[in-house]
């Protein structure tokens, strides 16, 4: 028997960005490195936390939701 394979994204590998960044510019980021979360980083490069493919699919689906919405607006979740 074969084991099956799992594809593992460490955050070490994971694109760092800052939290000006857009939802939109956000998720076309992720969809082009193929990844389901990013590492925000404030103005001076230091890891502040990390933003998920999930998290900014619920907020684009949000009635208040504008293509103008910064990461650092996303309500704490």
């Amino acid at each position: 028997m074969t084991p099956a394979l799992t594809q593992h994204h460490s955050t070490t590998h994971a694109p760092r960005i800052r939290d000006d960044m857009t939802v939109e510019v956000a998720l076309s980021l992720m969809a082009g490195a193929q990844v389901d979360h990013l590492v925000l980083c404030d103005g001076d490069d230091q890891s502040t936390g990390l933003v998920t493919l999930a998290r900014l699919t619920v907020q684009r689906n949000a009635s208040t939701y504008t293509d103008r919405v910064r990461l650092r607006d996303l309500p704490e979740g």
